[in-house]
């Protein structure tokens, strides 16, 4: 699979996960890639957690349910009615997952190219993120982004030290396919918005 292939055909997964292993082959290089990606001050502050328990993953589960059901009492009329038809996570349907973090303090105190910009180490552990989410398109296998949880909760599930923050926990499988549009277009949470909106020249100009 070519790289623009990889980049259009990715999905946020969340129902179609088979709960197939992934073979110890195709996941290292899937770290590989993601561990390849640029980040500041080469500091590379990113770790990656990989969570097959299923007692740990229950939990977990559990605890992004409480979430939604805090965003949902938000919701009112059309909106509260096309969250409730949308599926938020395959923590359980997914064979693995991996947790993402971010340690601020590796590299430092002085990271090259960090000092004006704070959040560029965060910014850099996205770009592994990313990284891996297109590894894994183009190995076939699915991705589901989950971020319905309180970090605090996470850290103390996995035992994250202090000071380490968890940025992303995501659902890897086998899928029996990736859908040709994302769910949330799908279910009429909000649609693409067009390329032509989101490009300025020289200034900031007012989309019309």
């Amino acid at each position: 699979m070519d790289l623009y292939t990889a980049i259009h055909r990715r999905r946020d997964v969340r129902a179609e996960f088979t709960g197939e292993p992934v073979p110890d082959a195709t996941l290292r290089r899937i770290l590989d890639a993601a561990h390849a990606a640029p980040s500041v001050g080469y500091t590379q502050p990113w770790d990656f957690v990989l969570v097959r328990d299923a007692d740990l993953r229950h939990r977990f589960h559990q605890h992004v349910q409480r979430e939604r059901d805090v965003f949902a009492a938000g919701l009112t009329g059309e909106a509260a009615e096309r969250f409730a038809r949308i599926k938020i996570d395959g923590v359980l349907e997914s064979s693995l997952s991996i947790v993402v973090s971010y340690d601020g303090s590796r590299g430092g105190p002085a990271v090259l190219g960090r000092h004006a910009i704070a959040d560029a180490g965060l910014y850099s552990v996205c770009l592994a993120i990313q990284n891996l989410w297109l590894a894994a398109t183009a190995e076939g296998l699915g991705v589901g982004w989950v971020s319905f949880y309180r970090e605090p909760f996470l850290a103390d599930l996995l035992g994250i030290p202090a000071g380490i923050r968890p940025v992303a926990w995501l659902c890897v499988g086998p899928v029996t396919h990736l859908e040709p549009v994302p769910d949330l277009a799908r279910h009429g949470w909000r649609q693409k918005r067009p390329l032509a909106e989101a490009l300025h020249t020289d200034r900031w100009t007012p989309t019309q």
